[in-house]
Formats: C-alpha cells, sequence, structure tokens
C-alpha cells in the first residue's frame, strides 16, 4: 500500500516539490556557512519524495549545543515558511475524504520542516 501511496504522491505533486527542495539544498550548499543546512534540506526533498511507509523520530545525534542553535538558525530563515506550506497543503487534503492519507503525510513532515535537526525520516 505504501508504495502505491508514493507513487500517486509523486504524481501529484511531491515529485515537484522533493526536487525542489533538493535544488533549493544544493543552492544553499554554494555558501560555505549553509553547507549544514543545504545538507539537511536534501534529506529533507529526499525524504519529502516517498513519505509512505516512513516514520517521523526524534534523531539521536540533534540535542546538542550545535544543534539547537542550528536548528533556531533554520527556524527564523527557512523552517516556519516551509511548515505553513505542509499545514496549509494538510488542511486542503484534509477536506476530501480522497486527500487524507497524503494530508497525514503533509503533517507527518512538519516536525521535519521546524526542526530539521532534532528529527529524521526512518
Amino acid at each position: 500500500m505504501s508504495l502505491l501511496g508514493n507513487i500517486i504522491w509523486l504524481i501529484f505533486g511531491g515529485l515537484i516539490a522533493g526536487v525542489a527542495y533538493i535544488i533549493g539544498g544544493l543552492a544553499i550548499c554554494l555558501t560555505i556557512v549553509g553547507i549544514p543546512f543545504g545538507l539537511k534540506m536534501v534529506r529533507f526533498g529526499i525524504s519529502a519524495l516517498t513519505p509512505f511507509g516512513r516514520e517521523t523520530s526524534p534523531s539521536d545525534g540533534g540535542t546538542g549545543c550545535i544543534a539547537t542553535v542550528l536548528n533556531i538558525i533554520w527556524l527564523v530563515l527557512f523552517g516556519w515558511e516551509i511548515a505553513l506550506v505542509h499545514v496549509f497543503f494538510g488542511i486542503i487534503l484534509g477536506i476530501t475524504i480522497i486527500g487524507i492519507p497524503f494530508a497525514k503525510q503533509h503533517f507527518k513532515l512538519v516536525p521535519i520542516a521546524l526542526l530539521p535537526f532534532s528529527y529524521s525520516m526512518k
């Protein structure tokens, strides 16, 4: 079932979103300061390509002082916009019965969009 969900997800916008996250992450990597953020954004893009069958969980190494500072910088610069987009599409898709599974996937991506140095998809 997750294979079918991922295929439908990719056809109806997941491929565009995932590729956009990957391209944005590579663009952020062009600066030396942005490399940690760009790598997380590329990883987020890969996770956004196939969200069905994966779970969001706190990452093992994301509780330190550096991760907290990077999460705050991410949240202020990028995270809140990405999270709002996922919440918006989750609400829109949740209105229809057919869209509820896809709305759940958008809501699953919100914690990673807000705090990528503390959460991961496995």
